[in-house]
């Protein structure tokens, strides 16, 4: 993939994120990919379920998504983009986090709430990559975060 291809492609499954990231149940935590520009952007989708094993201590009154479980799936849906727009160049590869900075809440996530995670790469540099990103529900923003990951072997 070149710096200039920015092929938009249809939407992924479960199944095909579970071919590009090696995450499972219970961290496994987005459900969709949507609105792919190859090597620049997409949308990750994770729905919000009471059954999600976090609830049962955050909080078992008021449950609300955990914050760095936010970020955990915006990283996940930047690290499906990453392993989508390298192809067969991401054979035997993994996606790890490096750093994450400016993290910020700005509502809680609660169990029916349709989380969409918006994530723009901002550079990438051989092996290392770095996006912004926001968590969306219902078209208002309730968190953002930057992140930098490293593509290795």
């Amino acid at each position: 993939m070149t710096e200039t291809d920015h092929t938009v492609i249809d939407d992924i499954d479960i199944n095909r994120i579970k071919e590009l990231i090696p995450h499972r149940y219970p961290m496994l935590l987005i459900d969709k990919l949507c609105n792919i520009h190859l090597g620049e952007k997409a949308v990750g989708i994770k729905g919000v379920t009471a059954n999600e094993p976090f609830f049962l201590g955050h909080f078992p009154e008021k449950p609300v998504m955990p914050g760095v479980l936010i970020v955990e799936s915006m990283a996940q849906t930047a690290a499906a983009l990453v392993m989508l727009s390298l192809g067969e160049d991401a054979e035997g590869k993994l996606v790890y986090f490096m750093s994450i900075d400016g993290a910020k809440f700005r509502k809680p996530v609660e169990p029916g709430d349709l989380l969409e995670l918006h994530v723009q790469k901002e550079q990438s540099r051989r092996n290392i990559w770095r996006f912004s990103a926001q968590g969306k529900v219902g078209g208002k923003l309730v968190a953002e975060a930057t992140f930098t990951a490293m593509i290795a072997t």
